[in-house]
């Protein structure tokens, strides 16, 4: 899979102009329908062809801003990994083609602008969270969030303990050992229990690995305010608590030993510690929203053009959206002002979208919510850093 980073979203975003194709669509891994998706793209891809020549753009301009995704119609190697979702932003100046983990709805646009919200949640999800798993023979960092998760490679750091301390034998430098004397009742062996000086060495080679992991972990985190949970045995993970210098490592881990479990059971007990606190947190901000709302303060907004221009200015805390909802439209940045049209065309796009890529460039949370679970009884539900 392809991994987006935040200065690709903030380039897709800034992309202004005509003919903007944006294009996404399911893909599956695995079984038959994995043979179905090169089809599926050619539909989407016919679909935006013809919105083109209704835009009277003329048959090779077409084709040529079209090249790119036609030539994957034949690539059987690219089909091989499409990951869960296919992404496409296709422009006269621009040809973007992600492989990612999130499953769209299908969907093509053309417009003045890219549409970016179905990746929004990729790099600014208020449930992303890291998954750290600890093991003598790999050591992984992944980013996850409720559905989706992909491994953050590391940089210039090593994967395993053996790798870390140039220790062959591990077992024997780590691992507990037994010894048939004093065995109990059926001949079972009774283990030897450390003395004080041997489990503070084993603490200390444990601890200079998790050094060095955490100073990898520092390299590629890209927010490093986001919870952590840790995999690991048992004994791993205080240890690595008391090393580490990240500041959002939750109390709670998994225990036992990540080699034995697969990557979607450790998601899932993942997700099982963090859902309270996301939960509660998407719970703050509505009652912070509702708290505002109506006050002479002027913190909290939900009419969609007032929310559109705070979050060009940067002043959106946090935006709550519906899930679902566009609402066309087009700012003005000459009038400062915003005009909402009643169906999409190439010089408008989704304002709601637009709300919520600016929020989260100017370093604001998106929720997104069901659209009768939205606060407020408008189109979106703001709230300001500061008033005007």
């Amino acid at each position: 899979m392809d991994t987006l980073e935040r200065t690709e979203l903030q380039q897709l975003i800034e992309s202004d102009g005509e003919w903007h194709i944006s294009l996404y669509m399911p893909t599956n891994p695995v079984g038959q329908e994995h043979l179905q998706d090169p089809i599926r793209l050619k539909n989407l891809l016919s679909q935006a062809e013809k919105s083109l020549l209704e835009y009277n753009l003329r048959r090779p301009e077409v084709e040529e801003i079209l090249r790119p995704a036609e030539e994957l119609l034949a690539d059987k190697q690219f089909w091989q990994s499409p990951g869960n979702g296919l992404a496409l932003f296709l422009s006269r100046d621009v040809s973007r083609i992600y492989r990612l983990s999130s499953r769209f709805e299908e969907m093509v646009t053309v417009g003045k602008r890219f549409a970016v919200q179905p990746i929004v949640p990729l790099l600014n999800d208020p449930t992303n969270f890291y998954l750290l798993t600890l093991s003598q023979n790999l050591t992984r960092l992944f980013l996850a969030s409720r559905d989706n998760i992909t491994e953050v490679e590391w940089i210039d750091t090593p994967k395993s303990m053996s790798e870390a301390l140039q220790i062959d034998d591990l077992q024997k430098n780590l691992g507990f050992q037994t010894s048939t004397e004093n065995s109990g009742a059926g001949g079972e062996r009774a283990a030897i229990h450390y003395g004080q000086g041997e489990q503070n060495n084993k603490k200390d080679l444990l601890r200079r690995y998790f050094q060095q992991v955490d100073d990898g972990i520092a390299r590629v985190v890209e927010d490093a305010t986001l919870p952590m949970v840790v995999a690991g045995v048992d004994y791993l993970l205080p240890i690595f608590q008391e090393t580490t210098s990240y500041k959002n490592v939750i109390e709670e881990g998994i225990t036992g030993s990540p080699d034995r479990q697969d990557l979607t059971e450790l998601h899932a007990a993942a997700w099982k510690i963090v859902e309270p606190i996301f939960l509660d947190n998407q719970q703050k901000a509505i009652d912070s929203f509702l708290e505002f709302l109506g006050q002479q303060n002027g913190l909290a907004t939900n009419e969609l053009d007032e929310a559109v221009k705070a979050a060009i200015g940067g002043r959106v805390e946090t935006l709550i959206v519906p899930l679902g909802v566009q609402k066309w439209g087009h700012y003005d940045p000459a009038s400062d002002s915003v005009r909402f049209d009643d169906e999409p065309s190439p010089m408008n796009e989704d304002m709601v979208n637009y709300a919520a890529a600016q929020t989260i460039l100017n370093s604001g949370n998106v929720y997104a919510v069901p659209a009768d679970q939205l606060p407020g009884g408008g189109d979106v539900a703001a709230i300001l850093r500061y008033a005007i």
